[in-house]
């Protein structure tokens, strides 16, 4: 009992020692997308400062902002930039901050093909349309040739849940496909026209496609390298077959970031340069600008500016491109707005 209150003491004057803000648990809920790096600064945030612990909950985009909106989580994450009706839902304004770029890759399990195919924009619209529904056909194998393809169903796989990841990959396919933005259209959640396997969050999609033969899916880029899943290049809008990479992620945040608005939402699929992968994305934390805890706001805002600086450094390593430096230093000037 003694030893049990000499323990307790310690740590009570261990919290009292810590600077202000800085003995604080905060709640984070939202896209899978960027959880590794998430859950690696929130990590090196913790090693750093102690006292502090953030809990994020990689639960999806839309379960992101529900609770966000709830007020049940201090801050939240989305692929997909709040919708203007969405923003006048909240209780309180909240700001978009990207923190890193990602690809959205479309990752398959054929039996006996190991090669990285080659998939056109009209391609992975029929496949997910209902018009391409076997692997040997003859638009697959024309861009890939010298690959023996099964006469095998494809087996599409999407994700059940709401999904930043599936907000961008439809609005890529929107954009690439008339067809597609007229019958189906871009958003976290959609109605498939071709029926298929669903699973929640990247790692459900990404284990679905690990243990279905003939599957074919789309997942952020780090779950496929991390699991050893082969995925496609990528015919962009400047004709050319690109690979997703942290160089073609970052062509392609360049060839668009000069039309970035003022409050950060944005799309960059299919955009204009020769070397950019076509299904990129900012990735945004959505941070209220006011909390009712002083010390949660500073928390917060260091956390930030760390995060806009050395927290970059971290990207790389787990298959995120970091930001853009001219980009991170406007995300910087909105830190003054959370009072």
């Amino acid at each position: 009992m003694r030893k049990l209150q000499i323990l307790v003491a310690g740590l009570a004057a261990f919290t009292a020692a810590l600077p202000a803000g800085y003995a604080q648990k905060l709640k984070a809920a939202g896209a899978s997308f960027p959880a590794p790096i998430y859950q690696k600064w929130f990590g090196e945030w913790h090693k750093a400062h102690p006292g502090v612990e953030i809990d994020y909950l990689p639960m999806g985009s839309g379960d992101g902002v529900r609770q966000l909106t709830e007020g049940s989580v201090d801050f939240a994450a989305s692929d997909m930039p709040l919708k203007d009706a969405q923003i006048a839902a909240l209780k309180g304004k909240a700001l978009h901050f990207p923190t890193v770029l990602g690809a959205v890759v479309l990752t398959y399990n054929i039996p006996g093909v190991t090669a990285s195919l080659k998939l056109s924009p009209q391609v992975i619209a029929g496949i997910f349309m209902g018009s391409i529904t076997r692997w040997n056909d003859k638009a697959i194998m024309a861009d890939n040739p010298g690959v023996r393809f099964p006469n095998d169903k494809v087996v599409p796989v999407h994700r059940g849940d709401a999904s930043g990841t599936t907000f961008v990959f439809t609005d890529y396919l929107s954009k690439v496909s008339p067809e597609f933005k007229a019958r189906v259209g871009a958003a976290d959640k959609v109605r498939w026209p071709v029926e298929g396997l669903n699973g929640d969050q990247n790692p459900g999609v990404t284990g679905l496609i690990r243990q279905t033969p003939d599957s074919i899916g789309y997942v952020e880029l780090t779950y496929a390298a991390q699991n050893k899943l082969t995925y496609a290049d990528i015919r962009n809008a400047a004709g050319n077959w690109v690979r997703p990479n942290l160089e073609s992620v970052t062509a392609a945040a360049a060839s668009e970031a000069r039309k970035m608005p003022a409050d950060f939402r944005t799309s960059i699929t299919n955009p204009s340069g020769g070397d950019a992968y076509p299904i990129a994305t900012f990735t945004y934390m959505l941070i209220p600008t006011r909390f009712a805890d002083p010390a949660k706001e500073k928390v917060v805002k260091d956390f930030l500016k760390w995060m806009l600086t050395d927290g970059q450094k971290e990207a790389a390593a787990l298959d995120y491109a970091p930001l853009p430096r001219e980009l991170a230093a406007k995300e910087e000037n909105q830190l003054a707005q959370i009072q």
